[in-house]
Order: C-alpha cells, then sequence, then structure tokens
C-alpha cells in the first residue's frame, strides 16, 4: 500500500494541522514574550522587589477594583436578555470569560458557551441570540471607541502618539460606519438586507486575505436581527451603552491601581497616559493572536507605559498584577461555575 495517504483521513489530518498551526503560533508568542521579551525590559528578581514592597492599603484597594471589575460583568447581560438575574448573569460571564482564555477560538468560544448555558436555562433561542450579539457588539463598539476617546485627551494635556493616532482615526471611523449600519438597519428590511448584503462581502474579502472562509451570513441575518433587536435595542440602548463602559472602565480602574500601588507616579505616567495605552492594546486586542491576549497584552502595555515614561522594573510588575487580577478571578470562578453547571445541567438531563 502506497505510504502516502488520499481520501476523507487525509484531508481531516491536513484540516485538524491547519487548525493546529494558529495554536502553536500562539503559544510561541506567549513562551517568546515571558521567557525572552519581558525579561530584557526587566529581570524578574528586579520585578519580584517591587511586587514585595507593596503595602497593606494598596493590598486593599487591589483587592476592592478587583471585585468591582468582577461585579461589573453581569450588567450587559442583565440589558439585553430580560429576565436574567444578576446570579446567572455572573455564572454566565465568568464561565464565558473563562472558556475564551483557555479554549483556542477566544471571543468566539466564549460566546458559545453564553449561548449554550443560556439555552439550558430555558431562554429562548431568539432572546439568547439576540444578547449575545447585542452584548458582544457593544464591547467591540467601546474598544473602538475608547483610542478616539484616549487621543482627544492626550491632545488636552498636550501630549502625542503616532501610534495612537493612527488606531484611534481607524477604529473611529468603523465605529461610525457600524453604528450609521446599526441605526439604518433598524429603519427598514430592505435596508437591513442591503447592508448586511455589503457587511457580509466586506467581510468576506477580509477572511480571504486571512485565508480563512467566506462569512457564514449575508443580509437575511441582518432581517433577523431587526425582527428581534429593534423594540429591545429602542428601550435599553443606554443602560446597555452605561453598562458596557462600566464593565470596560474597571478594568482600566485595575490597571490605574496597580501602576499607583508598584509605584509609578503620575509625574512619570499621567492617567491620560495610562488609559492612551490601555486604550490602544484594547483595540489591537480584538485580533486573537492568543487566547486572552495572554503575552500580546503583556508586551504590548509593558512598552507603551516604558515609552510613556514608567520604570522598567515598576511597569512590568504592575502589568503582570494587572493581568493576573483580571484574569485569574474570572479564569477559577469561570472553571467553577462551568464544572459546577454541567453536573447539574447533567443531572437534569
Amino acid at each position: 500500500m502506497d505510504s502516502s495517504e488520499t481520501g476523507p483521513r487525509a484531508g481531516r489530518r491536513r484540516l485538524t494541522g491547519r487548525r493546529g498551526r494558529p495554536a502553536a503560533a500562539g503559544l510561541a508568542r506567549v513562551v517568546a514574550t515571558f521567557v525572552f521579551l519581558l525579561p530584557q525590559v526587566a529581570s524578574y528578581g528586579e520585578v519580584w522587589d517591587v511586587v514585595s514592597d507593596l503595602s497593606s492599603e494598596w493590598v486593599v484597594a487591589l483587592v476592592v477594583a478587583t471585585v468591582l471589575n468582577v461585579a461589573t460583568f453581569p450588567p450587559p447581560w442583565m440589558a439585553a436578555l430580560p429576565g436574567l438575574g444578576f446570579r446567572r448573569a455572573l455564572a454566565l460571564t465568568q464561565a464565558s470569560t473563562a472558556l475564551s482564555i483557555v479554549v483556542p477560538g477566544g471571543a468566539a468560544v466564549g460566546m458559545a458557551g453564553s449561548y449554550g448555558m443560556l439555552r439550558s436555562w430555558g431562554f429562548a433561542p431568539r432572546p439568547v441570540a439576540t444578547a449575545v450579539t447585542l452584548t458582544g457588539g457593544w464591547n467591540q463598539l467601546a474598544n473602538l471607541a475608547f483610542p478616539a476617546v484616549a487621543l482627544v485627551l492626550l491632545l488636552l494635556e498636550g501630549g502625542r502618539h503616532p501610534l495612537l493616532t493612527t488606531a484611534a482615526l481607524v477604529g473611529f471611523a468603523v465605529f461610525v460606519a457600524i453604528v450609521t449600519g446599526l441605526t439604518l438597519a433598524l429603519v427598514s428590511d430592505a435596508l437591513a438586507r442591503g447592508i448586511g448584503d455589503v457587511a457580509a462581502r466586506i467581510a468576506s474579502r477580509a477572511l480571504r486575505v486571512a485565508r480563512r472562509g467566506p462569512a457564514g451570513w449575508d443580509g437575511s441575518a441582518f432581517v433577523r436581527f431587526r425582527h428581534e433587536a429593534s423594540g429591545l435595542v429602542r428601550r435599553r440602548w443606554h443602560v446597555l451603552t452605561v453598562a458596557t463602559l462600566a464593565g470596560h472602565l474597571t478594568v482600566f480602574v485595575v490597571l490605574l491601581v496597580s501602576l499607583r500601588a508598584l509605584g509609578v507616579s503620575s509625574a512619570e505616567v499621567s492617567t491620560v497616559e495610562v488609559f492612551a495605552a490601555w486604550s490602544l492594546v484594547r483595540l489591537l486586542g480584538i485580533v486573537p493572536l492568543t487566547p486572552g491576549g495572554l503575552g500580546v497584552v503583556e508586551l504590548g502595555l509593558t512598552g507603551l507605559l516604558v515609552g510613556f515614561g514608567g520604570d522598567n522594573a515598576e511597569v512590568v510588575a504592575a502589568v503582570l498584577l494587572y493581568r493576573f487580577l483580571t484574569v485569574v478571578p474570572p479564569l477559577v470562578l469561570g472553571l467553577l461555575t462551568a464544572a459546577t453547571w454541567r453536573r447539574h445541567h447533567l443531572q437534569r438531563s
């Protein structure tokens, strides 16, 4: 028998190999960041010396900021899905966040997990799909808008940053296009279908550049979204917007408190400069290079904050602490929630 394989088995192996390449590349980026790149900025011995001087007052402040961050996860879902209480929304968000961190596929896997949990709790498919779409969409709109806000604040302070300027202009242009398209799509079925078809063609071209398949939706998906979401958006868009902004800004607060707690003063890096660095990294993090942005976020924030004037060791220590406080609590709570929900779901089945 010829040693080269053909047919379905060989096709599956080639597909598995192609799917495994992004995961391997992501792992390589993570290893390179923590083993080679960050130690070039500051040794881990220097980082530990900074962390070991953390005062008890700052520990309390960090715990409060972390708890506040976790507590702002549920409200956007509660706004997007009437009838979803705080306790279940908290369990949902922690589990989906954990999935997006540990499973290749990032946010898409987290959204799929959210859909499955909500359906298991008895919510109808269409309201669940609408809630998943709205919360995901509002999160991305916030990420697109933040760099533009940061750029304005930075200019008012008399500062400038070429990369932030470019990202802010691109992000704001995309933000305006999405909001305009969403508003028009809610007017009529014809507009919704036309905008959806154009968006699908643009998405398919972008996916083709990334060597991925075409978009699996078209204008009819926008029509369905209009039917399901128009009333909810008109009634609750302001609540959803405020809740989404609160959820994002409490993450920024954790970063700011981490920096101040570990010695990076406002004289070195101002609050506006911290916000600019954070918003730029959030925008770049839309591209899922690694699960949860692991390695990419740390390296990006460190480079930007050191560039603004922060001390190397203090910045690295603060960024690592920030990432620990924003990744580990949702990861632990989410995995516990997912395990408990799965056992409960199986017992009911």
